[in-house]
């Protein structure tokens, strides 16, 4: 249990920086702050005391993580006392800067720490380290020579290679790879024409009886063939590692990189996935199907009506949740919530200790952007003291969402920093959406959202230097609700006006468009909406439709048997969006016998001008009255008709065996 007393230390890291206790001190509503030099070298008795204490320790620098860490073990392993340790960067982010000072940012930076972060579901991933090699050459061997001591190792060779000696130490086999599935622990793999080396015998080693087809599983890959990868997105596929047989540092590496995947693992799930949500198919008619077409570890399959997705391969991207129209998948680790709480904590936290310039955030992912934040701040001029970093398990999980919010809640800018060579259909869709409702708000406002796609530090710090808009396109606002209600206000403040904003395909909000002159009014479209956008009406014939529940799914245009349906992307500011509008509506036919209404008028009259004097059936005019009736009528008129197929005559004398003696 965390201790309530808190103790904070600010190093300068060699004079390199400034601090101010104050702020820092509020920031974390911590109950002493002690501001010090060089606490990872002559000044680590500092750091000694205060984890010696029963105060939870913050200590501002991540660079020295592992010291501290070491230290902690130590106080625990002689002093008996768990220290209640927090390490977080304030120097890279928030310290080494060419601007006079970055106080506000440190203090909203360290605020982060009063957030509760929800924790992540997990499930569990058993290896006990069976490896299989794909390998083409004698690199092979050596490989396996070394793992063998931790790993339990099988080659495959596609072609057979000369004069192979037989070992204990691992398997070799050859055929051809067919397929391969699965996941860390869990890899299964399909050979075709299969056979083993034979472990016996003098001279030539020989290879026993060929296999048609053979599958078998293993829980580690190398592949050391030099070809493509067998999985996209392979640097997420753990327990896969692939390098080039001619490399021979990475073959070096590969021993730890291997015997690292064996053992017991958590493994993140990193989707929360709600079917009844899910509006990929509904009776067979094709819906949405954004998530399937994007996922790059192929964790997302079709399963009817629904999509469903593998905990076990999800490599945890957000793809899928970014794009997700109903909100059926939503990113575990964080929720967007979680996000939205960060993103409004900064920007509070920072405006009430600075009044002289608004803040402009960053996005960036834990890795890429980090290392580079890192390059600038020690070589170069650092962030500017106005950027507020905020960093985020990967940002191909960032939506329109998130970043309208940004500048609704007190960002001036929003700037996003994506390595240049990794895939961004879907996070360019979501820029894409932002842009179009950026524009409808006025002049130049698009300039408030930027990508920066570069692995280069000089031209990333270039771009973070450019600032055009120095004012904030709306006043900070309180946002509610889920995502699309969320989008909606936000968009609505940035707007400053009702509007109708034209928006790219396949974004999720918009209207449908019918034509009049094809639609029936069947209502197939309203039985399959899976989200009740539209709607019937019980006293007419009609179709209803609320745009704001629309989620562009298509499941009614591939479901209108008259193809009067088309989709129109767009998000629509005006109230009216909120309420339902009638998109098609006729007067009902009336029984020419009860007077009942059924049916739509035009239709029946549209199949009576077909039948009449142009079908043998209909040639009697009480055949065609037939039609004009309800079904209750209907059925009663043909009982009644002296022709009726219900009248079989008078019934036939019951026979027995007496009138056949």
């Amino acid at each position: 249990m965390k201790s309530q007393n808190r103790t904070l230390l600010l190093c300068r890291c060699g004079d390199s920086m400034k601090i101010d206790t104050k702020s820092a001190k509020e920031a974390i509503d911590a109950s002493s702050v002690i501001e010090t030099d060089f606490l990872c070298t002559k000044n680590l008795s500092v750091a000694e005391k205060e984890l010696s204490s029963d105060n939870q320790v913050i200590i501002a620098c991540e660079q020295q993580a592992s010291l501290f860490n070491e230290l902690c073990n130590e106080i625990e392993f002689e002093k008996k006392i768990i220290p209640d340790l927090i390490n977080i960067d304030i120097r890279d982010r928030a310290g080494w800067t060419n601007d006079k000072n970055a106080f506000a940012k440190q203090a909203a930076l360290l605020s982060e720490l009063n957030l509760e972060s929800p924790s992540t579901p997990v499930k569990e991933i058993v290896s006990e380290g069976v490896c299989l090699i794909l390998g083409k050459d004698e690199a092979a061997l050596d490989v396996a020579l070394k793992l063998s001591d931790e790993l339990a190792v099988t080659i495959l060779f596609e072609e057979e290679l000369e004069d192979i000696i037989p070992r204990s130490e691992y398997n070799i086999c050859k055929g051809v790879l067919k397929r391969v599935s699965g996941y860390l622990g869990n890899y299964s793999i399909t050979v075709n024409d299969y056979t083993e080396l034979n472990p016996y015998g003098r001279g030539t080693s020989t290879f026993g009886p060929h296999k048609k087809e053979v599958t078998s599983k293993c829980d580690i890959i190398v592949d050391l063939r030099g070809a493509n990868s067998l999985f996209p997105n392979e640097k997420k596929k753990d327990g896969y590692l692939r390098k080039d047989p001619n490399d021979k540092v990475g073959l070096e590496r590969i021993f730890q990189e291997a015997i690292s995947f064996k053992g017991e693992f958590e493994k993140p799930v990193y989707i929360d996935f709600d079917e009844t949500k899910c509006a990929h198919s509904r009776a067979s008619r094709k819906g949405c199907s954004r998530c399937l077409d994007l996922c790059p570890a192929n964790a997302i399959t079709s399963i009817g009506d629904y999509v469903s997705v593998d905990p076990y391969i999800c490599a945890g991207c957000g793809n899928c949740s970014s794009v997700c129209p109903s909100g059926a998948a939503n990113y575990n680790d964080p929720p967007l919530y979680f996000i939205i709480d960060r993103i409004k904590n900064l920007s509070s936290i920072f405006r009430k200790y600075e009044n002289k310039i608004l803040p402009r955030l960053l996005f960036v992912d834990d890795i890429f952007g980090k290392e580079l934040i890192s390059l600038i701040a020690r070589y170069g001029k650092g962030l500017p003291s106005d950027v507020i970093p905020l960093s985020i398990s990967n940002i191909e999980l960032l939506s329109h969402a998130e970043m309208l919010v940004s500048l609704s809640c007190g960002f001036r800018e929003v700037l996003i920093l994506k390595n240049n060579g990794e895939l961004s259909s879907s996070l360019n869709l979501q820029i894409e959406i932002c842009k179009n409702i950026l524009e409808s708000s006025g002049k130049k406002n698009e300039d408030r959202l930027r990508l920066i796609e570069t692995t280069d530090p000089d031209i990333f710090e270039e771009k973070l230097y450019e600032s055009i808009n120095k004012d904030l396109i709306t006043d900070p606002i309180l946002l509610v609700g889920n995502k699309r209600e969320i989008t909606r206000t936000a968009a609505k403040a940035i707007v400053g006006k009702n509007e109708v904003i034209k928006l790219p395909d396949t974004s999720p909000y918009g209207e449908i468009l019918i034509d009049t002159n094809k639609c029936t009014l069947c209502l197939a479209c309203i039985s399959l909406c899976p989200t009740n956008a539209l709607e019937d009406n019980a006293d007419k014939p009609e179709l209803n439709f609320t745009e704001n529940a629309c989620i562009q799914c298509g499941i009614c245009e591939n479901t209108c048997p008259e193809k009067a349906i088309k989709l129109n992307p767009q998000i629509n500011l005006n109230n009216d969006a909120l309420s339902q509008k009638t998109l098609h509506s006729e007067e009902p036919f009336e029984c020419i016998v009860c007077k009942r209404p059924f049916g739509v008028k035009s239709t029946i009259n549209r199949i009576i001008s077909k039948l009449e004097n142009n079908h043998w059936m209909y040639q009697n005019s009480k055949k065609l009255d037939l039609v004009k009736m309800c079904d209750d009528c209907r059925v009663n008129a043909q009982y009644h008709d002296e022709n009726s197929p219900f009248k079989y005559g008078k019934k036939p004398k019951l026979r027995t065996t007496d009138d056949y003696q």
